[in-house]
């Protein structure tokens, strides 16, 4: 019998068996890290075969560089999309602490993926030659922001927009990362809702003040 026309036009379209296995691999990686995931586990999660997972990919370790990759586009890819430039600098500022906040809390298998690259002290990061380049991108949104907030007075001389970045993804990171043990810690308060809303608020406010030439007087 011949498979259904749907199913045979899907298999014959590579970026949309590629993207599936990436889906699936992203999600394996993010669970039980590099060492411990397996290719079986991958295949039998998608609608292709290990065969087709290795003939797109390699090896295990190039699909998991490649799962990398993509995760850190789209953060580019959501700030790039966040349309700063009109806006002043504070309020710039500010919108892309709340996307930044908003986005690791909707993602936390990038977070994890993140701290399973860690683990692995970045090595294959390193082998990824765009990434450094998309990540760049990252602190030149920031630079544009700080010029124009220490061109208009309202930012400090002495700003960095590579600290901001640090800042911003501290404090981010942090409320996906260690939820586990902060909330077994603590309890969960701030993570429903109305504690996520008060943490990103928190995050972004503390961040414009920063960068804040006279904070005493800003309302932010």
């Amino acid at each position: 019998m011949d498979k259904p026309a749907k199913l045979r036009s899907w298999k014959q379209n590579p970026e949309a068996v590629r993207a599936d296995i990436l889906r699936v691999a992203r999600a394996e990686f993010a669970r039980t890290g590099l060492s411990r995931t397996r290719i079986d586990d991958i295949a039998a999660k998608t609608k292709t075969s290990k065969r087709m997972v290795f003939y797109y990919f390699g090896d295990k370790e190039s699909l998991y560089q490649a799962v990398l990759e993509e995760a850190y586009a789209e953060v580019r890819a959501g700030e790039a999309e966040l349309d700063l430039e009109d806006l002043a600098p504070d309020h710039a500022l500010r919108k892309l602490v709340e996307f930044t906040f908003d986005h690791h809390r909707r993602n936390p298998d990038f977070i994890r993926l993140v701290m399973v690259e860690n683990i692995h002290d970045g090595s294959h990061m390193r082998n990824i030659e765009r990434l450094a380049e998309q990540n760049v991108a990252a602190i030149r949104v920031l630079e544009r922001i700080c010029e124009a907030g220490r061109s208009s007075g309202l930012f400090r001389e002495d700003i960095s927009p590579l600290a901001l970045h640090w800042r911003i993804s501290a404090m981010s990171f942090f409320n996906v990362s260690n939820r586990a043990t902060f909330t077994l810690n603590f309890g969960d308060s701030l993570f429903d809702e109305e504690g996520q809303a008060l943490l990103r608020e928190e995050a972004a406010r503390s961040i414009v003040l920063s960068a804040l030439r006279n904070p005493g007087g800003a309302s932010v």
